[in-house]
Order: C-alpha cells, then sequence, then structure tokens
C-alpha cells in the first residue's frame, strides 16, 4: 500500500494543532475502509544502505501508538547511526491477531515514526506488550502468528536467521575488526516460564527447570559472545542489572541472571554493555562482580509511557528519568582508548544521564 500524498498533508497539518497521535489513527483507518476492509499498513520506509563505522546508538521502548511520539523527532535530529527498539513498540495486547496488525497499522501511519525510518537505520526485538499479552512467556497461544507479524512489519530480511528458528532472538555486526560492534538483541518472551504470582508482585522462581532464555537462545548467544567485536551491546526487552523487585526483570529467574554472567566470563566476551526498557523510566545501572569487568545496564523506557515511581536499585548510578526519555550511546573511536558516552534524554531531549566509560574498564 502506498503512501497517499492527500492524507499525508492532512496528518502534517494535524501535528500544527497537537493532534498527531488522533491523525494517525484517522489516516489508518482511512486507508483500511477504502481496502474493503483488509488491513493494510502505510509503506515503512527503512533504510538499507550499509552503516561503515557504527559511532551513535539511540534506543527506547515502550510507544503507545496511539499517543504522539514526537521524541522520535528529537531522537531524529541528534543523528543516531541505529536506532533500537527494545520491545512494547506498540501495545498490542490481544489474542486476535487482527487486532495486533491494526495496531502495527497505527503506527506504520504515524509521520514521526516514517521520519525517523528515513533518518537513521532501524532493529527491533520485542517486549510483552508487542509479543501479545501483559507479561506472557512461553504460554502466549499466537506466539507464531505474531512473530511473523513482527518480521513483516520491521522488514526483516527473507534470508534472515530469524524466519529458521523459534523466537525472534538475533545480532548485527557493524564496521571493521579495528571498530567492530556487536548488537545481540535477545528474546526474552518466547522460552521464558510461566511467572510466580499476579499483579506485579512476582516472586523469585528457583526451579531448577525454570527458563527465561531457553536453551536454544543460550546455545546461539555462547557462539555469538565467542565471536571477535570490539563493543558488544546486548539488548534486553527487560532489566539486568537489579535485584528482585517485584516487577518483571532477571532477577525473577536468578539462576537464569546468574548463568548470562557466566557466558559472559566464560567466552572472556569484553566489552559487553546492556540496554533494556520496559520500566516506564530511565537510569543507569552497573554491577560490580567477582571475576568480571563491571557490567553496566542502561534503562531507556519509555517512549510515549511514564512510572513517577522507581522500584528500589541499589545498582542506580545517579537520578531516573521519570519523564518520557530515550538512550544514547556514543562510540569515540578516535582516541587510542575509546570511550563510550552513556545518556539518557528526557521528553525535551535534555541530558539527564551522563556517564562515560573507557573500552579498557570493559574487559578482563
Amino acid at each position: 500500500m502506498k503512501y497517499c500524498p492527500i492524507f499525508a498533508r492532512m496528518y502534517k497539518r494535524s501535528i500544527s494543532i497537537g493532534i498527531a497521535a488522533v491523525a494517525a489513527v484517522v489516516l489508518y483507518h482511512t486507508l483500511t475502509a477504502f481496502s474493503a476492509g483488509q488491513v493494510l499498513w502505510c509503506d515503512r520506509p527503512f533504510r538499507t544502505d550499509t552503516i561503515q563505522q557504527l559511532q551513535r546508538i539511540a534506543f527506547g521502548s515502550c510507544a503507545h501508538q496511539k499517543k504522539q511520539e514526537y521524541i522520535l523527532a528529537d531522537i531524529a535530529r541528534l543523528r543516531p547511526d541505529l536506532m533500537i527498539y527494545l520491545g512494547d513498540n506498540i501495545y498490542g495486547d490481544s489474542k486476535n491477531i487482527r487486532v495486533l496488525r491494526e495496531k502495527y497499522g497505527v503506527l506504520s501511519c504515524k509521520d514521526e515514526f516514517r521520519r525517523l525510518l528515513q533518518a537513521t537505520h532501524v532493529v527491533a526485538t520485542w517486549d510483552d506488550h508487542d509479543y501479545g499479552q501483559d507479561d506472557a512467556g512461553s504460554e502466549y497461544p499466537l506466539k507464531k502468528e505474531s512473530k511473523d507479524l513482527f518480521l513483516e512489519f520491521w522488514n526483516e530480511p527473507k534470508n534472515s536467521d530469524r524466519y529458521k528458528h523459534e523466537g525472534i532472538y538475533t545480532s548485527y555486526y557493524y564496521g571493521d575488526s579495528a571498530h567492530r560492534v556487536q548488537v545481540i538483541l535477545l528474546d526474552l518472551r518466547w522460552f521464558r516460564s510461566p511467572l510466580i504470582g499476579k499483579d506485579y508482585h512476582y516472586q523469585v522462581n528457583n526451579d531448577s527447570l525454570a527458563v527465561m532464555v531457553g536453551a536454544e537462545q543460550w546455545a546461539w548467544l555462547r557462539h555469538e559472545l565467542s565471536r571477535p567485536a570490539r563493543v558488544r551491546i546486548i539488548g534486553s526487552s527487560t532489566q539486568f542489572c537489579t535485584d528482585h523487585n517485584g516487577w518483571e526483570t532477571w532477577s525473577n529467574f536468578p539462576r537464569e541472571q546468574q548463568r548470562m554472567l557466566d557466558v559472559i566470563r566464560e567466552t572472556r566476551a569484553e566489552g559487553v554493555l546492556f540496554i533494556s526498557g520496559d520500566v516506564h523510566y530511565a537510569e543507569l545501572s552497573m554491577r560490580r562482580v567477582p571475576g568480571l569487568y563491571p557490567i553496566y545496564d542502561m534503562t531507556a523506557s519509555g517512549l510515549t509511557q511514564v512510572e513517577l515511581k522507581t522500584s528500589h536499585n541499589p545498582y542506580r548510578i545517579g537520578q531516573p528519568i521519570n519523564t518520557r526519555n530515550f538512550g544514547m550511546i556514543d562510540i569515540d573511536w578516535g582516541k587510542a582508548d575509546p570511550e563510550l558516552l552513556i545518556r539518557g534524554f528526557d521528553y525535551a531531549a535534555k541530558e539527564r544521564i551522563v556517564h562515560t566509560v573507557r573500552l579498557s574498564e570493559l574487559r578482563f
């Protein structure tokens, strides 16, 4: 379905009076109406050119399709080489695949989203709401259909390994050997065992059979971390560097959380940095673990969703951001010891979290 210039002009005018999200809904439903009820999407102009050297990575999560995403324009203005969506990229929450498709359709017609696609390369993983059900794991009945929809929407190449295995985990490599950046996107929904408890008072699951990542994904991850790279960014839809707090985090499955640290140690994978979403606020965390270099986790959540109350986190560095937000990592390859500048931006694109890590600090 080609993007209609007439409706596009209507949409742009709507932005000037502050109803961009409403206009996207109207545009989407108008397109559907003219297609005899068939669920169609606006064109999504994904970039297909090659990133020669990765220097600036933006990332974010938790974006409701019916809310204005003006913050995407701020991201585009900062000209990142890559934008990583960390999940809850729409709020689908349905066991009707047509409903999920319709909600992706609203996002596809947002002018700010389309402009971001034109401005930078975009990759994505999912979390529970775009997977299809709040806090769901392996038990979600439409996960195969949801996966097909996800890969179609995010323009996954037809030769991608994502089509060949269960789940949507994947990796990307950017730059030559001297500037190699590995981006690993995990799938923390497809294989995950059901949570214990409910209503955001989840309990720790110490069962040796309980999984978050799954055997197939663990084997793949170990292989990926054994491959050469100078910087490794692991995209996790939920927070990694936290203790148990009753919400969804890796700490609900402490055996899996420890296994991740063990795999990093055993593969001697250097340069690892986590980025995460889910919680509707931003914060930078750092854990010191025996036998490992410091493990950082920059959480950026959400692009539209906001939580004013933050959970206790003994690993937090500085203050959280309790507004709409996004994260960014800049890699300064020009220095003998390259530096990673980790930043969190608020709703006004103002820096609120700023922390620099030398690459030598992320070594054994």
